[in-house]
Protein backbone atom coordinates (compact mmCIF):
# COMPACT_ATOMS: atom_id res chain seq x y z
CA UNK A 1 0.00 0.00 0.00
CA UNK A 2 3.01 2.53 0.82
CA UNK A 3 3.96 2.56 -2.84
CA UNK A 4 -0.14 2.87 -4.35
CA UNK A 5 -0.82 5.21 -6.50
CA UNK A 6 -4.13 7.12 -6.00
CA UNK A 7 -5.26 9.22 -9.09
CA UNK A 8 -7.28 12.56 -8.15
CA UNK A 9 -9.45 14.27 -10.19
CA UNK A 10 -7.82 17.47 -8.85
CA UNK A 11 -6.97 19.12 -12.42
CA UNK A 12 -10.60 18.52 -14.20
CA UNK A 13 -12.44 21.50 -14.88
CA UNK A 14 -15.78 21.10 -13.98
CA UNK A 15 -16.96 25.01 -14.36
CA UNK A 16 -16.55 27.46 -16.94
CA UNK A 17 -16.90 30.81 -16.03
CA UNK A 18 -19.83 31.34 -17.89
CA UNK A 19 -21.71 28.56 -15.33
CA UNK A 20 -19.59 30.57 -12.83
CA UNK A 21 -21.26 33.83 -13.54
CA UNK A 22 -24.68 31.83 -13.92
CA UNK A 23 -24.30 30.47 -10.47
CA UNK A 24 -23.44 33.97 -8.89
CA UNK A 25 -26.50 35.50 -10.69
CA UNK A 26 -28.66 32.83 -9.18
CA UNK A 27 -27.53 34.06 -5.62
CA UNK A 28 -28.29 37.68 -6.51
CA UNK A 29 -31.34 36.94 -7.63
CA UNK A 30 -32.14 35.26 -4.69
CA UNK A 31 -30.54 37.73 -2.73
CA UNK A 32 -32.66 40.30 -3.91
CA UNK A 33 -36.23 38.57 -3.68
CA UNK A 34 -35.12 38.58 0.42
CA UNK A 35 -34.41 41.82 0.12
CA UNK A 36 -38.46 42.39 -2.13
CA UNK A 37 -39.62 40.69 0.95
CA UNK A 38 -38.51 43.14 3.22
CA UNK A 39 -40.92 46.22 4.83
CA UNK A 40 -39.30 49.05 3.54
CA UNK A 41 -39.33 50.57 7.62
CA UNK A 42 -38.04 47.10 8.79
CA UNK A 43 -35.36 46.73 6.02
CA UNK A 44 -33.91 50.16 7.35
CA UNK A 45 -35.04 49.71 11.05
CA UNK A 46 -34.78 45.89 12.13
CA UNK A 47 -32.13 44.36 13.26
CA UNK A 48 -30.98 41.43 16.02
CA UNK A 49 -28.57 41.48 18.31
CA UNK A 50 -26.86 44.54 17.24
CA UNK A 51 -26.23 43.34 13.82
CA UNK A 52 -26.83 45.34 10.96
CA UNK A 53 -30.20 46.29 9.43
CA UNK A 54 -30.95 43.96 6.21
CA UNK A 55 -30.44 47.50 3.98
CA UNK A 56 -27.11 47.70 5.41
CA UNK A 57 -26.10 44.29 4.25
CA UNK A 58 -27.53 44.81 1.04
CA UNK A 59 -25.51 47.62 0.52
CA UNK A 60 -22.32 45.82 1.31
CA UNK A 61 -23.06 43.10 -0.86
CA UNK A 62 -24.15 45.88 -3.73
CA UNK A 63 -20.65 47.62 -2.86
CA UNK A 64 -18.35 44.22 -2.55
CA UNK A 65 -19.96 43.09 -6.21
CA UNK A 66 -19.23 46.54 -7.73
CA UNK A 67 -16.18 46.96 -6.31
CA UNK A 68 -15.03 43.40 -7.42
CA UNK A 69 -15.89 42.98 -10.59
CA UNK A 70 -14.53 46.62 -11.33
CA UNK A 71 -11.10 46.03 -9.65
CA UNK A 72 -11.37 42.48 -10.85
CA UNK A 73 -11.59 43.80 -14.97
CA UNK A 74 -9.89 47.10 -14.44
CA UNK A 75 -8.28 47.81 -11.51
CA UNK A 76 -10.85 50.12 -9.93
CA UNK A 77 -12.12 48.82 -6.81
CA UNK A 78 -14.36 51.45 -6.01
CA UNK A 79 -18.18 51.17 -6.55
CA UNK A 80 -20.78 52.33 -9.09
CA UNK A 81 -23.16 53.58 -7.79
CA UNK A 82 -20.96 55.07 -5.39
CA UNK A 83 -21.88 54.73 -2.04
CA UNK A 84 -20.28 54.16 1.40
CA UNK A 85 -21.73 51.03 2.30
CA UNK A 86 -21.02 50.77 5.59
CA UNK A 87 -22.31 54.12 6.42
CA UNK A 88 -26.04 53.54 7.16
CA UNK A 89 -27.37 56.58 7.35
CA UNK A 90 -26.33 57.38 3.41
CA UNK A 91 -26.38 57.70 -0.08
CA UNK A 92 -29.69 54.98 -0.18
CA UNK A 93 -32.47 56.04 1.51
CA UNK A 94 -35.47 53.54 0.47
CA UNK A 95 -36.12 50.21 -0.79
CA UNK A 96 -36.99 51.32 -4.90
CA UNK A 97 -33.39 53.22 -4.41
CA UNK A 98 -31.91 49.85 -3.25
CA UNK A 99 -32.93 47.76 -5.36
CA UNK A 100 -32.15 49.96 -8.26
CA UNK A 101 -28.73 50.19 -7.21
CA UNK A 102 -28.75 46.01 -6.84
CA UNK A 103 -30.11 46.08 -11.02
CA UNK A 104 -27.53 48.55 -11.70
CA UNK A 105 -24.68 46.18 -10.25
CA UNK A 106 -26.44 42.80 -11.66
CA UNK A 107 -25.83 45.01 -15.25
CA UNK A 108 -22.48 45.84 -14.11
CA UNK A 109 -21.73 42.68 -13.72
CA UNK A 110 -23.04 40.68 -16.95
CA UNK A 111 -21.17 43.60 -18.83
CA UNK A 112 -17.63 43.36 -17.21
CA UNK A 113 -17.27 39.91 -16.56
CA UNK A 114 -16.91 38.73 -20.23
CA UNK A 115 -13.99 40.91 -20.29
CA UNK A 116 -12.21 38.77 -17.73
CA UNK A 117 -9.49 36.72 -19.77
CA UNK A 118 -9.08 32.74 -18.75
CA UNK A 119 -5.76 33.35 -17.21
CA UNK A 120 -6.74 36.50 -15.00
CA UNK A 121 -8.91 33.78 -12.70
CA UNK A 122 -5.39 32.58 -11.57
CA UNK A 123 -3.74 35.55 -11.09
CA UNK A 124 -3.09 37.24 -8.19
CA UNK A 125 -4.52 40.44 -6.92
CA UNK A 126 -4.78 43.20 -3.93
CA UNK A 127 -8.42 42.46 -3.34
CA UNK A 128 -10.08 45.76 -2.47
CA UNK A 129 -6.67 47.20 -1.84
CA UNK A 130 -6.72 45.13 1.26
CA UNK A 131 -5.42 41.74 0.71
CA UNK A 132 -3.67 39.42 -2.22
CA UNK A 133 -6.03 36.89 -3.13
CA UNK A 134 -6.33 35.19 -6.49
CA UNK A 135 -9.28 36.61 -8.79
CA UNK A 136 -11.15 33.50 -8.29
CA UNK A 137 -10.24 33.84 -4.83
CA UNK A 138 -11.95 37.19 -4.23
CA UNK A 139 -15.01 36.09 -6.53
CA UNK A 140 -15.93 33.12 -3.99
CA UNK A 141 -15.52 35.63 -1.14
CA UNK A 142 -17.68 38.27 -2.06
CA UNK A 143 -20.23 35.22 -3.17
CA UNK A 144 -19.99 33.58 0.44
CA UNK A 145 -19.97 37.08 1.74
CA UNK A 146 -23.51 37.22 -0.05
CA UNK A 147 -24.70 34.26 1.23
CA UNK A 148 -23.53 34.63 4.38
CA UNK A 149 -25.94 38.05 4.64
CA UNK A 150 -28.43 36.62 3.06
CA UNK A 151 -28.84 34.44 5.73
CA UNK A 152 -28.77 37.04 8.22
CA UNK A 153 -31.79 38.49 6.41
CA UNK A 154 -33.77 35.16 6.34
CA UNK A 155 -33.31 35.11 9.62
CA UNK A 156 -34.85 39.07 10.19
CA UNK A 157 -37.30 38.07 8.00
CA UNK A 158 -38.90 34.80 10.11
CA UNK A 159 -38.19 36.78 13.40
CA UNK A 160 -40.72 39.41 11.89
CA UNK A 161 -43.30 36.71 10.85
CA UNK A 162 -42.35 36.62 7.40
CA UNK A 163 -42.04 33.64 5.10
CA UNK A 164 -38.79 34.04 3.40
CA UNK A 165 -37.92 32.88 -0.22
CA UNK A 166 -36.80 29.24 -0.10
CA UNK A 167 -33.00 28.86 -0.59
CA UNK A 168 -33.38 26.70 -3.55
CA UNK A 169 -35.38 29.77 -5.92
CA UNK A 170 -32.03 30.79 -7.72
CA UNK A 171 -33.59 30.65 -10.51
Amino acid sequence: MENQVIETNADVTVITAGELLSHWQGHRKLSRKVLNAFPENELFGFSIGGMRTYAALAKEIIGLTSGGISGIVTGDWSTKPELDYFDTTADIKSKAELLAAWDEVTEQLDTLWPQIPAARFAEVVKSFGQWDNTVIGTIQYVMDNEIHHRAQGTVYLRALGIEPPAFWERW
